[in-house]
């Protein structure tokens, strides 16, 4: 169980998380919390212990400190340091809703969320900023106002809170899932049935560490992926999914990992002959329900198909009928 509260850290808002470790056996603190958190990089987890910012059971740890089951891990996240290149955008945003406090996307392919080391503007987050000129208020981080993610080429919905009591209250709704997301997809293959749900711990490729993999219980996170068959297409399917967490490129590994990847996913698919020529995966966040932070009423959005599902999807329809027609 993993609980996430934000309080005072230092002269700004950190993030103090409390884990449980319920493993049988017993790991040590630095490679456990590599497993749990694998948004932060293993330097920095061994700095946020170097700097006394973790505890077991309430004393300070070290990275060998051994974990057995029951022990209580607090990890206290100062915000990152604001950086130089974050910096306003004009960009041209597709907005579905906005008010004052929060607005919703319809993301583009090809447009990261936020700056990264090697991708330092031209980001949603640099568009936001520009947008919004009240959203660097928001604890001054280097991904302010951001709920949730999409995967740089993933297309579709996408929430973001332009106050700091929007943004806790929607970070809590995606963690307890009372917020849902709707994603849809076309893959390689056909899956047996008509639905189906994945569930396999995601954590860092053992050999490729910019990848993903489903990996050990005691080495990632766990995941779960409700899928249903929308529509057969020769070798190909049209697939809907619901999520049950939010593990980075969770759809796309899940797929692969039952043996049908996205269709044109440069990372997960090794299938390099595609019927159309293609940016990216094939994956598009297609519905976003979720509360009002402020006045609990209960929204949902949608997001059009973009022009290269639509493209795939008239290809792939128009040579079943021909087949049909033999």
């Amino acid at each position: 169980m993993e609980e996430i509260l934000t309080q005072t850290f230092g002269e700004g808002e950190g993030k103090l998380q409390k884990l449980c470790y319920s493993k049988p056996l017993p790991m040590r603190l630095d490679r456990w919390l590599a497993s749990q958190l694998l948004e932060q990089s293993r330097a920095r987890i061994q700095k946020f212990i170097d700097a006394g910012l973790v505890r077991v059971n309430g004393i300070k740890g070290v990275a060998k400190t051994p974990l057995r089951k029951g022990d209580e891990v607090q990890l206290w996240i100062p915000p990152p340091e604001p950086l130089p290149y974050l910096m306003p955008e004009v960009m041209d945003l597709n907005v579905l809703f906005e008010d004052k406090d929060l607005i919703v996307i319809n993301k583009p392919a090809g447009l990261a969320v936020h700056p990264a080391p090697g991708n330092k503007n031209g980001t949603l987050v640099n568009g936001l900023l520009h947008h919004c000129e009240d959203l660097p208020g928001i604890s001054g981080k280097l991904r302010p106002g951001i709920v949730h993610r999409l995967d740089k080429d993933t297309t579709g919905c996408i929430v973001i809170a332009k106050s700091q009591q929007a943004l806790v209250n929607l970070q809590i709704q995606i963690q307890k899932r009372i917020a849902s997301r709707n994603y849809l997809a076309i893959v390689h293959g056909a899956p047996k049935g008509e639905t189906g749900m994945i569930i396999g711990c995601i954590g860092r490729h053992p050999i490729d560490r910019k990848k993903y993999a489903v990996v050990d219980e005691d080495k990632g996170k766990y995941a779960c992926t409700h899928w249903a068959l929308l529509e057969r297409l020769n070798d190909y399917s049209l697939l809907s999914f619901k999520l049950d967490t939010g593990r980075t490129h969770q759809i796309r590994v899940h797929c692969a990992h039952i043996g049908h990847p996205i269709v044109g996913d440069p990372t997960y698919s090794r299938c390099k002959k595609l019927p159309v020529n293609l940016s990216g995966q094939i994956l598009h966040a297609i519905k976003l329900g979720l509360n009002h932070p402020i006045t609990n009423e209960r929204m949902e959005f949608e997001a059009p198909l973009p022009e290269e599902f639509e493209k795939l999807l008239r290809f792939l329809r128009k040579k079943v009928n021909s087949d049909l027609s033999i």
